[in-house]
């Protein structure tokens, strides 16, 4: 792998901004699409565990629906493409053997000898679970994997708008998501921003380097 110039990734993270209004025009390419799915497939998560689901919404009557579940933000039904991130609820032994024997499966080893790792992962999710800090925990996950998908996303010149302004019982009602183990955290949209966004000129506004960030 060839590493990119430090200049390439500064000016991909300064020319990114959470994109108020897209160009509904502009759709981005299947392949540079399939490519943001797989950055958000290896997204690194506590224990590997991958306590998430991504559902791309393809419908645009669904997505017109979801305008409304977002306090009438529109990014949602003119963007390209619109990712939502959903939290793997209450994670308990069954999700453990199930990730086990993936690993088992990608790695060619036995299930038997993953069994230290197996219990490790079952304690700490059983202790998570008995302080109610279990579904905290594995959401913080999920937001990791959208930090991961912006990134990716602006490297590749796609504009995207991360959205918490969101009704999440909504969304989980109109996604499907009632009855089943997930539950929706935040959206995504991606796309290529409108000429006339005029958050696309405006000056990022950071606090200086020296306020946030100590060597000790």
């Amino acid at each position: 792998m060839t590493p990119l110039a430090d200049s390439q990734l500064l000016a991909a993270l300064n020319w990114r901004y959470a994109t108020k209004k897209f160009d509904p025009a502009r759709k981005i390419p299947a392949a540079t699409w399939t490519t943001l799915e797989q950055a958000l497939v290896l997204a690194p998560s506590s224990f590997g565990l991958q306590p998430w689901k991504f559902l791309v919404v393809d419908s645009p009557a669904v997505r017109q629906k979801l305008v409304a579940a977002s306090w009438g933000q529109t990014q949602p039904a003119e963007a390209s493409h619109l990712v939502v991130f959903a939290v793997h609820k209450d994670l308990g032994a069954a999700d453990v053997a199930h990730f086990v024997q993936r690993i088992a499966e990608v790695r060619g080893v036995t299930v038997e000898s993953l069994t230290p790792y197996h219990n490790i992962m079952a304690q700490s999710l059983a202790g998570a679970k008995a302080g109610g800090t279990l579904d905290a925990w594995q959401s913080r996950q999920v937001y990791i994997a959208l930090g991961q998908f912006m990134a990716a996303a602006a490297l590749l010149g796609i504009d995207t708008c991360p959205m918490e302004g969101l009704i999440p019982a909504q969304y989980d009602e109109l996604l499907g998501l009632v009855g089943t183990p997930y539950s929706t955290l935040c959206a995504c949209p991606a796309g290529y921003r409108s000429s006339d966004d005029k958050y696309a000129t405006m000056p990022k506004v950071r606090f200086p380097v020296a306020e946030v960030i100590q060597h000790i």
